[in-house]
């Protein structure tokens, strides 16, 4: 059974939702996506946490003093705060239930601060060992952040504003004027950092579009639009345990419109019926074109004593006259084959066959009728396949 990727919530505070905007025309599972990157994986996060508090607590083993203290010690209560939101948010989005994304994005800037605030200390301390090490784990932490968070590239820009930033306003008072440098560097590093995730986060939503629409093709008809065989596949799949029915349908005399009126007037009649059997469908039903003018619907919860009465409906409606061309109208019979999951099979494939077994039968009766499958007929069906070849549509349209 196909499986379901953990979803994690859109963000709702208004900060938040501006830093993970993604622009006005990004579709939501896309969003949802760029979300889920922010998140990462533990031992991504794990990198990051375990060099904080490395460096943190052993500048305050080495100097301390009450600044370096205060330090480590924000550290670990935003560090251990931001395990628990994740492990949270991991759990959470596996059930499908909302997940704390503000108060995570939150603590990522205060984990960012904490960052900047212990450069910024370093630099005025006078101890140039501290403030090496502590400006070679914020410019560590820079690459992280830009690489960890271009899925939100405002969000990206701010944690690297937090975290180096405030080594430019620690320059003028460290005594050292070769540090007024970073006034020039730090601006343009930032700047630069901040193009480079809005290129990153372009990029990967294009892709992500590009990938997107890609599913769409592979699992939908050109011409109708409806769902295809691989779609019928999977929407199979996400049935789970619930009983359904497959109904086979066939256009009787789509061949004879085909022929008389050609190709381009036998696209139109199919998309027309396409249309029709959309309106049809209730919530949750799927219908496929699977080749030719064979459409197939599965239809959830529909019982063998409910799959007559929906095989005539289909009947009634497909079978009405269609207005294909200006002053051109033309009528089709639609025969129905009906097999039941889990009665007849659980894939498509056992269901397809039992289903075509009895369309075979609906179209030999005499056609516009509905048959639904027998347990014997799923069996039969083989027999049939292997020994008695089906007539095919030239002969039974």
């Amino acid at each position: 059974m196909r499986t379901e990727a953990p979803s994690y919530s859109l963000p709702r505070w208004r900060l938040t939702r501006w830093l993970t905007d993604a622009g006005p025309d990004v579709p939501e599972d896309i969003r949802r996506a760029l979300v889920a990157s922010l998140f990462g994986t533990l031992p991504i996060f794990a990198g990051g946490v375990l060099n904080s508090l490395l460096v943190s607590g052993l500048l305050a083993l080495r100097l301390q003093t009450a600044p370096f203290i205060l330090w480590f010690v924000s550290e670990l209560l935003i560090c251990g705060a931001r395990l628990v939101v994740l492990l949270r948010a991991f759990a959470r989005a596996k059930e499908g239930r909302d997940t704390p994304t503000d108060i995570y994005l939150g603590l990522g800037l205060l984990w960012s601060a904490s960052v900047g605030y212990g450069a910024f200390m370093s630099l005025l301390s006078g101890d140039w060992v501290v403030s090496t090490i502590a400006c070679m784990s914020a410019g560590a932490m820079i690459g992280g952040i830009g690489f960890r968070n271009f899925g939100a590239p405002r969000l990206a820009a701010l944690m690297i504003a937090l975290s180096l930033g405030p080594t430019v306003l620690a320059a003028p008072f460290s005594g050292e004027p070769i540090l007024l440098l970073t006034l020039i560097q730090i601006p343009f590093y930032l700047v630069s950092m901040r193009l480079a995730a809005y290129k990153l986060n372009a990029l990967m939503v294009a892709t992500m579009l590009a990938e997107r629409e890609n599913d769409r093709l592979a699992r939908h008809d050109p011409l109708t639009g409806l769902s295809n065989r691989a779609g019928l596949n999977r929407e199979m799949e996400a049935r789970g345990e619930r009983r359904a029915a497959l109904l086979y349908i066939d256009l009787d005399g789509f061949k004879s419109v085909n022929d008389g009126h050609g190709h381009a007037a036998g696209d139109e009649l199919l998309k027309a019926a396409a249309d029709r059997l959309r309106q049809l469908l209730r919530a949750g039903d799927v219908a496929a074109r699977i080749g030719g003018d064979e459409f197939v619907i599965i239809a959830l919860g529909v019982d063998r004593r409910q799959a007559p009465a929906f095989g005539e409906r289909l009947i009634r409606e497909l079978g009405a006259p269609y207005e294909i061309q200006r002053g051109l109208v033309v009528r089709v019979g639609v025969s129905v084959g009906v097999a039941l999951a889990p009665d007849h099979g659980d894939d498509v494939s056992e269901l397809l066959d039992t289903a075509d077994d009895a369309l075979y039968r609906a179209k030999t009766a005499g056609k516009s009728q509905c048959v639904v499958a027998t347990a014997a007929v799923r069996w039969g069906a083989r027999r049939h396949s292997a020994a008695e070849p089906r007539q095919n549509d030239a002969t039974l349209g």
